[in-house]
């Protein structure tokens, strides 16, 4: 990983990847070539933990719920090294979409958001909760891909963890002043995350 600004390098450092890229919905990741998805769940978890506390709503622990149970069963099948029951999965995925379908129902029910000042333009102005929905909705496939692929996790806080030291370094210092200084810290920190 390097931290240089340029947007060609970073287009570089993306290319040629594959498999399946667990991340939280960020826009730009789905421009990748060649590579499936995974939404992270620790994002949706946290998400809807918000909704449940703030905004009362009951399709949110019903989500919640589901979510940490369903990853209780692909974490018992991965120490069994044997994938999830047909039925089960099948199961599973009817449960996914009764809740979606509550959640929806829940927010047709409510009144439409005030129009900004300005001109109405673009996509229809909804509650960010709202949108959580839409990609729970829209995103299935990738949001419970956890259940269906053994080798891929529930969260990506993996990953976040082991790239943690290298935004603070890049908090710290702004950086790296050469290309080899930011190869030699991320091989170091390879090292030491995989020790």
């Amino acid at each position: 990983l390097t931290f240089y600004r340029t947007s060609s390098k970073r287009a570089a450092m993306l290319e040629g990847v594959s498999g399946i890229i667990v991340h939280d919905f960020w826009r730009p990741y789905f421009t990748i070539n060649g590579a499936a998805h995974a939404l992270c769940n620790a994002h949706h978890l946290r998400e809807l933990k918000l909704l449940i506390e703030v905004g009362k709503e009951p399709w949110a622990l019903a989500m919640f719920r589901f979510l940490r149970h369903a990853c209780h069963a692909a974490n018992l099948a991965r120490a069994r090294s044997k994938p999830l029951n047909p039925a089960f999965l099948v199961w599973l995925q009817a449960r996914y979409d009764r809740i979606l379908a509550q959640g929806l129902a829940f927010h047709e029910g409510l009144p439409p958001l005030e129009p900004s000042h300005r001109k109405q333009r673009g996509r229809i102005r909804r509650r960010k909760r709202h949108n959580l929905l839409l990609r729970l909705r829209d995103h299935k496939e990738d949001t419970l891909r956890f259940l269906t692929d053994p080798t891929v996790p529930f969260t990506n806080n993996q990953a976040e963890r082991d790239i943690r030291m290298m935004k603070l370094k890049q908090k710290i210092s702004g950086g790296f002043r050469a290309e080899t200084g930011a190869q030699t810290f991320a091989t170091l920190r390879t090292v030491l995350s995989t020790a």
